[in-house]
């Protein structure tokens, strides 16, 4: 791997935390999107596939807000 990626100029490699919260938001996107399009499908080809996620990845888009965060940072109690 580290020689694959010395040989790579413009490759920049970043250690990113997985408890970055825009990480989870991707996360929670990808969820939904599987729950919603991805699941139990079957496309006749591959436009097809690709034509249901950008329709979707638009309509989304359209309606999108923000995630709602309530977490306060402290310890949670039993």
């Amino acid at each position: 791997m580290k020689e694959w990626a010395a040989r790579r100029r413009r490759l920049t490699i970043l250690f990113t935390p997985t408890s970055v919260s825009w990480l989870n938001q991707v996360e929670i996107f990808f969820n939904i999107f599987t729950r919603e399009v991805v699941r139990g499908d079957v496309w006749a080809s591959k436009k097809e596939l690709v034509d249901q996620i950008m329709y979707y990845v638009k309509s989304y888009n359209e309606d999108a807000v923000p995630f709602s965060w309530n977490y306060t940072g402290k310890p949670l109690t039993v």
